[in-house]
């Protein structure tokens, strides 16, 4: 509006720049709230109003043409500012209402339960969001502490409500089980009285006591990693295959729990399948064995923290499936950590 005003001033009326005062009231409708857009379109008007006059337009239709831009502008950005301010404020309470429930489903997980520290990070695959079709929980239950990481078929608000119908019949039954194959028996019952068709959960379960080791029961996941503090590395693969969660219908046998040795300084990284198959720009899956020296970092969340950032680091981008890891480090004697 300035550099109008002092071109039509300097250069004269010919050059026709006076209908151009308008853009001030127009980018104040897309930025500011209608109180600004008012002030600026009434200067808008004020400034038409003296150019117009110093130059003598109003002696034929150009200062009224020009007048009527401005205000017409001003109106329309003020209608645009009036309406964004009520979209903004919906989506403020929506927002507020998706982290209320966020914090329901995916709640903090303890950083400590007896040897055991714990830490977890999560990425969604969705915008803005926190939550998607990955799921994790730490009980810690009379016979130890209980673990569950898994990962829902498919994305959106259906697989959130799965990750909560599983979440929900987890943590019920992680208290009230006495075994942990009792455990993975309830949330399979629970989820295929709410799945339809062929959808599934992959999970891992585990339970951790006071070592020398941990019980894990798995249902077609990604095998968690385990770290030794000699530098080994591997997966705690299953003695055989099993089916996801949601498929027992199908006629399969259960999964049965098998024993890796955890004791102290080993590490036990439960993950989802976002993280091993984040792809880099040449389509090579993210080498997660290989990236386990990040995980030397003595604060658990930390290490978590850097192994995230490699992901996106190898995935050149935002990641395109949600991505959850949970890293259960069993203490070093004397307190002592890795």
């Amino acid at each position: 509006m300035a550099v109008v005003t002092t071109v039509d001033v300097t250069a004269g009326s010919g050059v026709g720049f006076l209908p151009l005062v308008s853009l001030g009231p127009a980018f104040a409708g897309l930025v500011g709230g209608w109180r600004r857009t008012a002030v600026v379109g009434l200067t808008a008007l004020v400034l038409c109003l003296g150019l117009g006059m110093y130059d003598g337009l109003f002696d034929n239709r150009r200062g009224l043409t020009a007048l009527l831009s401005v205000a017409g502008v001003t109106a329309a950005g003020l209608v645009a500012a009036v309406m964004r301010q009520r979209r903004e404020a919906e989506l403020a309470s929506v927002r507020s209402i998706a982290e209320v429930a966020q914090r329901v489903l995916l709640r903090p997980v303890p950083r400590g339960a007896g040897p055991l520290r714990i830490a977890v990070s999560y990425t969604s695959a969705v915008a803005e969001a926190r939550i998607g079709g990955d799921l994790y929980e730490v009980v810690n239950a009379p016979g130890g502490v209980r673990v569950i990481v898994g990962d829902v078929q498919g994305k959106g608000l259906e697989a959130v409500e799965s990750a909560a119908v599983v979440l929900g019949a987890f943590r019920e039954a992680a208290y009230d089980e006495a075994d942990l194959m009792a455990v993975g028996e309830r949330v399979e019952r629970a989820l295929n009285r709410h799945l339809s068709g062929e959808r599934f959960v992959t999970a891992v379960l585990a339970e951790i006591g006071e070592g020398p080791r941990a019980t894990l029961l798995n249902f077609g996941h990604p095998a968690p990693l385990v770290v030794r503090p000699t530098g080994s590395v591997g997966y705690a693969e299953p003695p055989e295959r099993a089916l996801p969660l949601g498929l027992s219908l199908h006629g399969a046998d259960a999964p049965q729990p098998y024993e890796v040795p955890f004791a102290a300084g080993d590490q036990l990284l439960f993950y989802t399948d976002g993280v091993t198959e984040a792809r880099d720009g040449a389509g090579r899956f993210y080498p997660l064995d290989e990236r386990a020296d990040l995980l030397k970092d003595p604060d658990p969340e930390a290490a978590l923290q850097a192994v995230r950032e490699d992901v996106v680091e190898h995935a050149e981008g935002p990641l395109h499936d949600d991505a959850a890891m949970l890293l259960v480090r069993f203490r070093e004697p004397h307190g002592e950590e890795r």
